[in-house]
């Protein structure tokens, strides 16, 4: 709300930290303006909401950094995450769709460790198969180079979840135009359960841009799909 009085952060703190519940922060590639008080608004906020004693959600973006980032603003974002690590555990996500389950799961941890008078609902799973997919990779050996080096090759799969409450018939995968895509699967269609997790191994051509797969499954005998973007 707008307002005079005090330096805008103290001004922030008072009307959005201090009366919270819950203190969540989503950080990209930048970590903020620096403050009287603290390297950027944002860490002010979580500082101050540590010393209340009030729950502290933290979460990074692993997901493509944009083209014009600023250099300075990501080597402190990386300090700050790095001295967080120290002080708990810290979240990621790679797209909207994550950070929404990620942040509901928090939500809802909350709601039962504080026991809040008159808090709302917890959210029911989508009614019928509602997929959730995220990218995960991790480097693994591939042998030595001429000099004694060792050389690795980078894995890559896609966590899919059927987050629903309805099964998913006939689910296959494909992917989308000639985006760099390449997934790693048998094609025969198979059944994802209800809060059933599966993964699917993929790699990604040399200048691949915005890679798109597909899930085409059978709900209430119809065939649907949702394509989702490989960040």
């Amino acid at each position: 709300m707008p307002v005079l009085g005090g330096h805008p952060q103290a001004l922030i703190n008072g009307q959005g930290v201090d009366d919270s519940d819950v203190v969540f922060a989503m950080f990209g590639g930048r970590l903020g303006s620096p403050t009287p008080e603290a390297i950027s608004g944002t860490v002010e906020e979580i500082d101050r909401a540590l010393e209340l004693g009030k729950p502290v959600h933290l979460y990074f973006s692993n997901g493509p950094l944009p083209r014009d980032v600023d250099p300075a603003q990501l080597a402190a974002l990386n300090d700050f995450k790095r001295s967080m690590q120290e002080r708990g555990i810290l979240g990621e996500f790679s797209n909207s769709e994550q950070l929404n389950h990620e942040v509901w799961k928090a939500i809802e941890h909350d709601l039962q460790s504080l026991k809040l008078e008159d808090a709302p609902a917890a959210p029911t799973k989508p009614s019928g198969v509602e997929f959730m997919v995220q990218p995960d990779q991790e480097q693994q050996p591939n042998g030595f180079s001429k000099a004694g080096r060792p050389r690795y090759r980078t894995r890559r799969w896609l966590t899919i979840t059927n987050s629903g409450n309805v099964d998913a018939h006939g689910v296959t995968y494909e992917q989308v135009g000639d985006s760099g895509l390449l997934l790693m699967t048998a094609g025969e269609p198979t059944v994802v359960h209800a809060g059933q997790t599966r993964r699917v191994n993929y790699e990604l051509y040399a200048g691949a841009e915005n890679p798109i797969m597909r899930i085409n499954w059978v709900e209430a005998e119809e065939s649907r799909h949702k394509d989702f973007h490989i960040g």
